[in-house]
Order: structure tokens, then C-alpha cells, then sequence
């Protein structure tokens, strides 16, 4: 049956299917209600901390039902896989149609690219974010974080409206079917995983081990946590500022790159 094996739940997949049964449905939501805590956890850890678990739940649960409505079970494919596809989905919809932002948090970083921008013109050099901190008056660990919640919310920002007034688009529309690239992409991609490799080898062992796991092995920063010794906080430091100097040093408008990572 769809959901699992026991006599309990099978009955209660029949009673869905069949009668549409409204106490079957809020039995069955109750029962795979970990699936959606589960891609809430997995979503959240790169978001704002503006974003709050429970809207996102609320998204979760909405993209359950309607797994619970579309899913059919004569397909080959169990529904916890559907909807996984399903819950995330709606999660990350819910997401789209929000200002993940405040102004105020806006403002501090269009402040601190300014001053980043500066820095960068008057030392000739990729600057820390100590030395962005103090021209601004700030702490380090808030200029970091700002810029790991301003890359998360650049995350889904294809899928905003396009400037184009004459036609109802978003940016993903538009997007160039990756899946096939020409030689000069492919040529462009390759160099530019090469240099993000070599600026990854001169983060300290630590910061590469939560790279690594966070981004390739897909673990949240709690779980990498556990794995250091460390606590969350601690890794989400250790993250956000791993972050900052990876994207300092792969600014767009820099001739040369990264040309140390010494503090």
C-alpha cells in the first residue's frame, strides 16, 4: 500500500482512497507530519533567521495535503517519495512569494558592500570582515551573517518577477536549459569550480570540514556539530564566516582574486 505496511495504516489508506474519509486524512498528516519537520530543518539552516519555522511548516503541511490529494497509488511509487517532492515544493513557494529581508537588514547590507567596496579600492586587496566591521562600526559576526542571509535570499530570486513590464515572466523562465552547455560554458565552468577549489584549500582545516559537509554531504549545522563537538552556534560562525571570505574573493568586478586569505 502507499503509505506502509501495518493493517492500521493500509486501512487507512482505504478509507482515503475509497471514502475519502476526513478523519483517515488527519490521521495520515499526523503520521507523516515528521517527513515535513524534517524538510523544514533541511530548508531552514540557509535561511534568514527573519524566516520562522512555523510559516514554513504551514507551507509543509499544505504541500502534504495536497500530496494526499494527488497521489495515486497505482503508481509505482511510494508516497513518501511523492510527497517529499510535494512538501518541499510548497515550502519553497512559500518562500518565493516573501520579502525574506527587512529594510533595516537591507540597508545594513548595501552598507556594508559600500564599505566593502571601499576597503577593497584603498588596500588593493580582499578585506576581512574585521576590517569591514570596524569601518562600519559593527561586529564581525554581524557582518558575516548578514552576508550569508543576503546570499540565501538570492537563493530564489530567479523566481521574482523580470523588469520586463510587457510580459508576465520570472527570471527562471528565462533560464538557459543548463542541462546542455556549449564548450565555452562548459570551459567557464570548469575554471571558475577550479578556482572556488583553490580558494576552499586556503580556508583553515576546520572551515573546509564544514564546507564540505554542509554543501556536499548535505548535513544540517547541528548534525555537523555533533560531528566537531561543537555547538550549532559555533558552526554557524564558523560557516558564515567561511562564506564571507569565499565571496569576497570571487567578487565579479575584482581583476585578480583571492590573493590571500591571511587575517
Amino acid at each position: 500500500m502507499a503509505g506502509g505496511d501495518s493493517i492500521e495504516e493500509k486501512r487507512l489508506w482505504k478509507q482515503w482512497f475509497e471514502e475519502r474519509s476526513h478523519d483517515a486524512c488527519d490521521e495520515l498528516i499526523r503520521r507523516y507530519l515528521p517527513l515535513v519537520h524534517y524538510h523544514v530543518q533541511r530548508i531552514s539552516v540557509g535561511l534568514p533567521r527573519s524566516v520562522q519555522k512555523d510559516d514554513l511548516i504551514s507551507h509543509g503541511l499544505m504541500g502534504l495535503y495536497d500530496a494526499l490529494e494527488k497521489f495515486n497509488p497505482e503508481r509505482d511509487l511510494k508516497f513518501d517519495t511523492y510527497a517529499s517532492f510535494r512538501v518541499r515544493g510548497a515550502i519553497i513557494d512559500g518562500l518565493r512569494k516573501e520579502d525574506w529581508l527587512s529594510r533595516t537588514m537591507r540597508e545594513k547590507i548595501k552598507k556594508i558592500d559600500a564599505a566593502t567596496e571601499m576597503l577593497e579600492q584603498r588596500y588593493g586587496r580582499n578585506v576581512t570582515s574585521e576590517e569591514v566591521a570596524a569601518e562600519l562600526e559593527m561586529d564581525s559576526q554581524e557582518v558575516e551573517q548578514l552576508i550569508a542571509e543576503q546570499l540565501a535570499s538570492h537563493r530564489l530570486s530567479i523566481y521574482e518577477p523580470t523588469q520586463e513590464d510587457e510580459r508576465n515572466e520570472t527570471y527562471a523562465s528565462v533560464i538557459e536549459d543548463k542541462q546542455t552547455k556549449t564548450p565555452e560554458e562548459h570551459t567557464m565552468e570548469l575554471a571558475t569550480k577550479q578556482e572556488l577549489a583553490r580558494l576552499i584549500e586556503g580556508l583553515s582545516e576546520k572551515e573546509q570540514l564544514v564546507i564540505s559537509l554542509f554543501y556536499f554531504e548535505e548535513l544540517t549545522l547541528t548534525e555537523i556539530g555533533q560531528i566537531l563537538q561543537l555547538s550549532t552556534s559555533r558552526i554557524s560562525q564558523i560557516h558564515s564566516k567561511s562564506i564571507f571570505r569565499l565571496q569576497q574573493a570571487m567578487r565579479p568586478d575584482r581583476e585578480k582574486r583571492a590573493r590571500s586569505f591571511d587575517e
